[in-house]
């Protein structure tokens, strides 16, 4: 098959002293990743599986790159990971060695596994061929879920997957060799790894990563040459804060060709602080671990908030009901659950196989366990997740998101998040979990009224319909999130809260 970087397997000298990598103060070209990228696929080429490190450094980029090179199925390991998931994953994944940068202190769960340092200046051992026998099917990396329902299971994501998803964000984003990305996303997953890192070396750009977020970073990054910037809600909500003060940033930010945002939505209210302070409005795009990509909304289309977008190239999506019927209605109200089908797709989870078969229909479709509508002109708007964020209320199928960015557009809420809870009269109630805004006057200790209550009630009425609106209010300090700024919704239940119950009864 074609490589997956023509740039660091084809005509080196058009190349070779090009940027291709830098993480804080260490940078690499072309060349010198060539090099060691190179180097290290001959060492691993015959290991049949191996793990990366995966800590924002250079190392980490040039371990996954090697494992590309090489043939070998890579598998990030995250370093914040707890010995239990850790001991998991590698029990699971059964690597034969780990690469990792010199010096890192590698946890107590990786110490039966060889351990191999990665070095980002080995001299370049010359272009050599890609391994006999790849297909686009061959395994390229091992990525593990989160975990909320069960133990991580390994996501198989093959070579095929990559090139079609990061070929469909080039037509989408019309992203080239001339793009400079800005992220600080983290380098076990597939926004911050597969997007943020292989997707400039395969369109033969660069990347810059801040190894972690800053807002000075990113407008310093994008007052110079950077042209792009990853990042997920929680980085644009702190953006979003900084600019009414910090023109400098307000600035670098409308300098972007593209602002992305990924992993969760991003509230409709970040959307217009950051649209009103630069001029340049966030595009949001939807996949997950088994799936890559799905869909975008496309540099020359319109940048809707509250929406990600259409289908990328090649990728086929429809919404169905609770029995399998397909959703034919493009209204704007009618909720289904995602299912895809496409190159994009992994191809099993690893040791699963029960697993992999109910993740998938009887026709290839895989059910992505997302829920959405889609408006007239084709535009999907996910509205949470099957699971957690579906809540069936008097009658009514209603998705969490809309009544999460509905909250998040009055003043008095910082962050939010919905969910239901089981009632005798209405089948599910609908609960708000609410951070609220300091307010003039507040003392420590301080707790909101019944009042606030009320109010976000009737603004979420006003705005969506009567029967959307929360029955509960529950006030929090914070909402619990993991690595990638999603909210754990099922540690809600154990947050401490202040609950205003019935604030609007069951009429």
């Amino acid at each position: 098959m074609s490589p997956l970087f023509p740039a660091l397997t084809g005509d080196f000298p058009a190349t070779a002293d090009r940027p291709a990598l830098r993480f804080g103060e260490r940078s690499l070209t072309y060349g010198q990743l060539a090099g060691s990228a190179g180097a290290l696929a001959a060492r691993i080429q015959d290991a049949g599986r191996v793990a990366v490190w995966a800590t924002p450094t250079p190392e980490t980029a040039v371990g996954v790159v090697a494992a590309l090179l090489a043939g070998v199925p890579a598998v990030p390991l995250n370093p914040k990971s707890g010995e239990s998931e850790l001991g998991h994953i590698v029990k699971d994944s059964a690597p034969e060695l780990v690469l990792t940068a010199p010096g890192a202190e590698l946890p107590t769960a990786l110490g039966q596994l060889t351990r191999l340092d990665v070095d980002v200046h080995a001299p370049d051992p010359g272009a050599a061929p890609p391994p006999a026998g790849l297909t686009p099917d061959h395994p390229a990396l091992v990525v593990y879920t989160s975990g909320t329902t069960g133990p991580p299971k390994g996501a198989v994501i093959p070579r095929r997957a990559i090139a079609a998803t990061l070929d469909a964000l080039a037509d989408a984003w019309q992203w080239t060799a001339d793009d400079v990305l800005v992220h600080a996303l983290p380098l076990f997953h597939v926004h911050g790894l597969i997007l943020g890192v292989l997707g400039p070396l395969r369109r033969g750009g660069s990347v810059r990563h801040l190894g972690r977020f800053d807002p000075a970073g990113v407008a310093r990054e994008l007052a110079g040459d950077a042209t792009m910037l990853f990042g997920v809600p929680t980085m644009y909500h702190r953006l979003a804060e900084a600019l009414p003060g910090d023109p400098a940033l307000a600035s670098a930010l409308g300098r972007a060709r593209l602002l992305v945002s990924g992993s969760a939505a991003l509230p409709v209210h970040d959307h217009e602080r950051i649209a009103a302070a630069t001029g340049r409005r966030v595009i949001e795009r939807y996949g997950m671990t088994e799936t890559l990509m799905n869909t975008s909304v496309r540099a020359d289309g319109e940048p809707r908030a509250g929406t990600v977008g259409v289908p990328l190239p090649g990728v086929e999506l429809r919404l169905v009901e609770e029995d399998g019927t397909p959703v034919a209605a493009y209204d704007g109200e009618t909720v289904g659950e995602i299912q895809v089908r496409g190159p994009n797709l992994f191809i099993e989870y690893l040791n699963r196989p029960d697993a992999t078969a109910a993740a998938f229909t009887a026709d290839g479709w895989f059910r992505t366990g997302d829920m959405a509508v889609r408006d007239p002109d084709g535009y999907v708007r996910i509205v949470g997740r099957k699971a957690t964020d579906l809540i069936k209320s008097g009658g009514y199928k209603i998705g969490a998101g809309e009544i999460e960015n509905a909250l998040l557009e009055h003043p008095a809420v910082r962050e939010a998040a919905v969910t239901g809870e089981p009632d005798d009269d209405l089948g599910e109630r609908i609960v708000a979990w609410v951070v609220p805004e300091d307010r003039p006057g507040d003392r420590p200790g301080d707790r909101p009224d019944d009042g606030l209550a009320a109010e976000l009630t009737r603004h979420v009425a006003d705005r969506l319909a009567p029967h959307k609106r929360p029955r509960t209010v529950r006030f929090l300090g914070s909402l619990p999130r993991n690595d990638m700024g999603k909210i754990m919704k099922r540690a809600l239940k154990d947050a401490p809260q202040h609950t205003h119950e019935n604030v609007t009864g069951h009429g």
